[in-house]
């Protein structure tokens, strides 16, 4: 089991970066792919980015290519989310999630992942 904590949202500027980070427990945090998901408010939980166990696929939503990027750290048991070139339409909570695979696959559903963290707020201002 894993349990994952995630910080560094906050208000921004349109136009401006912010950092998420997603702490996770346990000594096991190489084996689990990792995914970003965001809810806004009346809307339904979607899909950013997610990450392989090993770093080495990635991929995201459309609407946030060339802005984000997902990465980890697998010595500090940490997934980030950095998020440039921010829009007002990026506002929402932002959770990290955790899906216990070796495979390199594609997940983006909310049904593929196991574990899921309480979230951070994200707010950008026009």
């Amino acid at each position: 089991q894993v349990q994952l904590v995630e910080s560094g949202g906050g208000l921004v500027q349109a136009g401006g970066s912010l950092r998420l980070s997603c702490a996770a427990s346990g000594r096991t945090f190489s084996r689990y792919a990792m995914g970003w998901f965001r809810q806004a408010p009346g809307k339904e939980r979607e899909f950013v980015a997610g990450i392989s166990w090993n770093g080495y696929s990635t991929y995201y939503t459309d609407s946030v290519k060339g802005r984000f990027t997902i990465s980890r750290d697998n010595a500090k048991n940490t997934v980030y989310l950095q998020m440039n070139s921010l829009k007002p339409e990026d506002t929402a909570v932002y959770y990290c999630a955790a899906k216990a695979t070796y495979l390199g696959m594609r997940y983006d559903s909310l049904n593929d992942y196991d574990y899921w963290g309480q979230g951070t707020q994200v707010t950008v201002s026009s």
